[in-house]
């Protein structure tokens, strides 16, 4: 049996302070400890900020981690409600404080050297 998936679009959420430079890989999602919301989808926002290896080991999924050992910033939100998902990561680039979900911790900046947050 296949799934039927209504999806709308819209202009997504711009994270990015200067979107001419930034360099962005695409990753595997993962949907572990991500909590439905009120409509039901699992989804991770733009601008949370991934770990889980994904940048020595392709094949490691993106995770949800906001210390020393995160890998870089969620691009796109991306709906994980029926299992881990593709998106994109920002690996180099600068991104605007003001629009994400959850502030960096002092450990994640440190660790996203090429990543500057900027109000």
């Amino acid at each position: 049996m296949s799934k039927f998936v209504k999806t709308q679009y819209g202009t997504p959420k711009q994270i990015l302070k200067f979107p001419d430079h930034y360099v962005a890989l695409a990753v595997t999602v993962d949907n572990t400890g991500i909590v439905a919301g009120a409509d039901g989808k699992k989804i991770v926002p733009a601008g949370t900020i991934v770990g889980g290896g994904f940048l020595a080991d392709d094949t490691k999924k993106a995770t949800v981690i906001n210390d020393a050992t995160s890998e870089g910033v969620l691009l796109n939100d991306v709906d994980v409600t029926h299992g881990p998902a593709p998106g994109a990561v920002v690996i180099h680039g600068f991104i605007s404080t003001s629009k994400l979900p959850t502030a960096p911790a002092a450990t994640a900046i440190t660790a996203l050297k090429q990543i500057t947050f900027v109000k």
